[in-house]
């Protein structure tokens, strides 16, 4: 199966597509502005070299405002025209594909909110927004991914929190098509490719 991941939630818009858990092609770029013009054409650029998909999986958040829209809105419209199915993933969900992790701690997820705060997704916990100076105290060994990690980690480290930093392998899109395709292959429902807002939308 092949599946086209798409994210423009962040500072950086990227495109991936897999087969079988297998990255076929990846597109990459920094994007402030501009999504709803630079995200297609990412896109339009990985389909030529590659050709057809199964399957669409968008990131949902959190992050700007008009860059989730966007991604959402163009993988809606591909999912529609091409007749196959549409998954909605979260960062949570994606940073396990793409941090190494061999220890196998906990990961949390930190965006920088660009409201000189942290979208903080943890595993059971419902998404907030929060300043570092009240980040929650770990429960164990965390791995923090995500635009706000470096922050957070450096609070938490401050306060003798067992934490790490991780780094990316690849762009969110790669996460987010892989996350998609484990749950294809355990047989679970599609999560709906909704946007997840934590703060009121503004346009970013």
């Amino acid at each position: 199966m092949r599946i086209l991941g798409l994210d423009a939630a962040g500072a950086r818009l990227s495109a991936c597509l897999i087969e079988d858990g297998v990255v076929l092609a990846e597109q990459e770029c920094p994007a402030v502005f501009g999504q709803p013009a630079i995200l297609p054409r990412l896109v339009a650029a990985l389909m030529e070299q590659q050709g057809g998909v199964d399957h669409i999986a968008a990131g949902i958040g959190p992050g700007g405002f008009t860059g989730i829209r966007t991604a959402l809105a163009l993988a809606h419209g591909l999912a529609d025209g091409l007749g196959v199915g549409l998954s909605g993933v979260s960062i949570l969900a994606a940073l396990p594909f793409l941090l190494d992790n061999p220890q196998g701690r906990v990961i949390w997820a930190a965006i920088d909110n660009r409201r000189g705060g942290i979208f903080l997704l943890r595993p059971g916990a419902a998404p907030a927004s929060l300043t570092e100076a009240v980040l929650p105290a770990t429960e164990g060994p965390t791995l923090l991914g995500g635009s706000g990690a470096a922050a957070a980690a450096a609070r938490l480290l401050a306060r003798g929190a067992p934490v790490a930093l991780g780094s990316l392998r690849g762009s969110v899109a790669r996460g987010v098509a892989l996350a998609a395709a484990a749950g294809l292959r355990a047989g679970q429902p599609s999560p709906p490719a909704l946007p997840l807002y934590i703060d009121q939308p503004a346009v970013t």
